[in-house]
């Protein structure tokens, strides 16, 4: 649970300083909230998301997005056809991923998904070196991993090995994972 307010505090943080940027100061009543749950988090995050949508569209960051939701997906080491059914539904709901073309997003996920699921080791190589080219540029890298968290907390539950993914994530993008409680 300690994650889970360290990852809501940061959050808050984020939303706060996004929002006094650009609107003068006053943060979201989501970020305000002294709810701690789970999905109130993923809804946090979805609104960080969602105002830095008019800066997140370079192909780095489609491209390091689909390799994050593939790798969260396939965590435990397999993605079967319901789990890779729901992360795409949730890839093509996201309002900043309206950016680009479902199907170009579409591709790249099951081309990821597809070499995590043959070989995960040799899979996850290549999903990892996908992911960190979107480190050049800070805000897409944390954007990268948040997206990450909203797609492994979809389910109101990150699990030991999402964690894990993330943290690795976290070390190829050169975001410091404590800041996501990692």
């Amino acid at each position: 649970m300690a994650m889970w307010d360290r990852l809501k505090d940061q959050a808050r943080g984020l939303q706060q300083a996004h929002a006094g940027r650009s609107s003068g100061g006053q943060g979201g009543s989501a970020a305000r909230s002294g709810g701690g749950s789970k999905a109130q988090l993923v809804g946090v995050l979805k609104t960080q998301l969602s105002s830095l949508k008019t800066e997140l569209k370079s192909g780095a960051y489609r491209d390091a997005t689909m390799a994050m939701c593939a790798l969260v997906a396939a965590a435990d080491g397999s993605v079967d056809p319901a789990e890779r059914q729901h992360v795409e539904s949730l890839i093509l709901q996201n309002d900043v991923l309206q950016n680009f073309p479902p199907e170009q997003l579409r591709e790249r996920f099951n081309k990821h998904v597809d070499q995590l699921s043959y070989n995960f080791q040799q899979g996850k190589t290549a999903v990892m070196q996908e992911i960190a080219k979107a480190a050049k540029k800070p805000t897409e890298a944390q954007a990268v991993v948040q997206t990450g968290f909203v797609v492994a907390g979809a389910d109101g539950y990150i699990a030991p090995a999402e964690e894990q993914v993330l943290r690795e994530a976290c070390a190829a993008l050169g975001v410091n994972p404590q800041q996501f409680g990692l």
